[in-house]
């Protein structure tokens, strides 16, 4: 077995739009997001009026599912068979910013529209999950 270097990478790459690059940024950007939504929720979002307890609570769901999310998006990153796989990668991001996204809109400007949207989101996650599975 060959060790990797410069010349040939850890993970190899196709020619597909899901790269391990693409998944680690989306992880990223998702905990990131997660991670300034908690720290907003904790402290400016309080303040915000018409922002009731029950608010409060999906916003600290949106904002731990985004880091969530993000983790898993990181360790699919680096798997050598997942990191390109078709489905899994982009349904977990995809699913997720979906989630996330939806109850944030529903949460700062009462976008009801939105409501139906969310499950959604969670449906792709799970798919996602569920074909790393398979």
């Amino acid at each position: 077995m060959a060790f990797p270097n410069s010349s040939t990478p850890l993970l190899p790459r196709n020619s597909t739009f899901v790269t391990p690059s693409l998944l680690w940024k989306a992880g990223a950007i998702l905990a990131t997001t997660g991670m300034i939504a908690g720290a907003f929720g904790s402290h400016g979002l309080k303040r915000r009026p018409g922002i009731t307890p029950d608010s409060l609570t999906a916003w600290q769901t949106a904002a731990h599912y985004a880091i969530f999310n993000g983790l898993a998006l990181f360790m699919v990153s680096m798997h050598p068979r997942f990191s390109t796989h078709k489905f899994a990668g982009p349904a977990i991001a995809g699913g997720g910013f979906v989630f996330s996204g939806s109850i944030v809109a529903l949460v700062l400007w009462k976008l009801k529209f939105l409501g139906p949207i969310t499950p959604l989101g969670g449906i792709f996650m799970i798919a996602g999950y569920i074909t790393l599975a398979l």
